[in-house]
């Protein structure tokens, strides 16, 4: 018999999962008319739609094969209470969200356990690590992927896979006040603006920081009056503020979701260390450079495993170069500073990066309706107390 008010686990480890978490909570919420509890592991999102977390996810925010060895102690620590607190908890559904490292290793460990388990964002398998599809079809029931290639990697191992969406795409009606941002921080209506996401997690800010003060020392030589502004997340948000006391031109610390927005609005272009954010920028408009830098053990291993072309989501939706990529020993100030300086005026590339990422972000839309929605949807058909989960396209 399918519970009154349901029980949803929820995982989730990372910043952009935590938004993926408290989405697909307001969309559970929606579906069932409130009739739904949660509880489990996630950031400061999930904790404003309820979920009483179990620990502080931040300390799970790392990145890079070197800077993930030294934290294996503590990690197996909270994977081993993770997995005990599920089992405790008896959900009806158990839902991990990204983080694969940490969250399917707690999924595995559940297997059996009288409840199924569901896990959002697939692996990337078309990138690396391709045994992992059939890995993760042993103990998951379903996979909810986020591109609309990733299902049959997936189905092939008898894995049941749908495609809902990609989140980013939610933001393209997210309302924007880029003048009331601007009146904000002081800047005047015609100020050059640069938007510069450093990355959420420590190891990102530590190294792509003081490139993109570089690039920005450069830029400010034919812009005198330029500023950024520099959307961060709380995790990380003391040590971007202390980091950009050392760029050369004004820099802007701001947090939460509205003023980012308000911020991709407000720019002429913006630098950002590659990932979800990327496709955020495409669907916002915003033309962006993309940049990324490990540390050398991790790029070594990287550039022999790696099986994709580009790193940026907009890219590989499109099958081509869309948003500039910077990574590793390209990744410095004078190579940045000249790809944004192309996208700063009116210019032809200005106008195709724009246009390119618009395309991919309308490829990872559905049917109108929200990618959160789509997700709940399937969650809920695990536990019967909901539509048939939709197929894949």
């Amino acid at each position: 018999m399918t519970p009154a008010t349901p029980l949803v686990y929820l995982i989730a480890g990372e910043p952009s999962g935590d938004l993926l978490g408290a989405r697909l909570m307001a969309a559970l919420k929606a579906e069932t008319g409130g009739r739904v509890r949660f509880t489990g592991l996630g950031g400061p999102l999930m904790r404003e739609q309820g979920l009483d977390s179990l620990f502080d996810t931040a300390e799970l925010a790392v990145m890079g094969i070197a800077e993930v060895v030294k934290e294996i102690p503590r990690i197996l620590r909270r994977i081993r209470e993770t997995t005990a607190h599920a089992i405790a908890s008896r959900p009806d559904v158990f839902v991990s969200i990204d983080s694969p490292s940490f969250s399917l290793e707690v999924s595995q460990r559940l297997k059996g356990r009288g409840f199924p388990l569901v896990h959002y964002v697939a692996p990337s398998v078309w990138a690396w690590k391709a045994w992992r599809a059939k890995h993760i079809a042993k103990f998951l029931d379903h996979l909810m992927t986020l591109l609309p290639f990733e299902p049959p990697y997936f189905e092939a191992h008898g894995l049941a896979a749908t495609f809902v969406g990609h989140p980013a795409v939610e933001a393209a009606a997210q309302p924007t006040d880029p003048a009331g941002l601007r009146a904000r921080l002081g800047l005047t209506p015609t100020q050059p603006l640069l938007v510069a996401l450093p990355g959420s997690r420590r190891s990102e800010v530590k190294r792509l920081a003081p490139v993109f003060g570089e690039a920005l020392g450069l830029l400010k030589r034919a812009h005198p009056d330029l500023a950024a502004v520099v959307p961060t997340v709380p995790n990380v948000a003391a040590q971007v503020g202390e980091a950009v006391k050392a760029w050369p031109v004004p820099a802007h610390v701001i947090e939460g979701a509205q003023a980012k927005y308000d911020a991709f609005a407000a720019g002429q272009a913006a630098i950002a260390a590659s990932g979800t954010v990327g496709l955020e920028l495409a669907v916002a408009g915003l033309p962006a450079v993309m940049a990324y830098r490990v540390v050398g053990l991790s790029a070594w291993i990287a550039r022999r495993a790696l099986k994709i072309k580009w790193v940026s989501i907009a890219s590989l939706v499109l099958d081509r170069l869309v948003q500039p990529e910077y990574l590793q020993e390209n990744c410095n100030g004078p190579a940045i500073a000249q790809a944004v300086e192309a996208l700063l005026a009116d210019t032809p590339e200005r106008r195709r990066v724009i246009e390119e990422g618009r395309a991919a972000a309308r490829m990872l839309g559905q049917d109108g309706l929200a990618p959160s929605h789509r997700a709940a949807r399937v969650v809920l058909a695990q536990i019967g107390a909901g539509a048939p989960a939709l197929p894949s396209p």
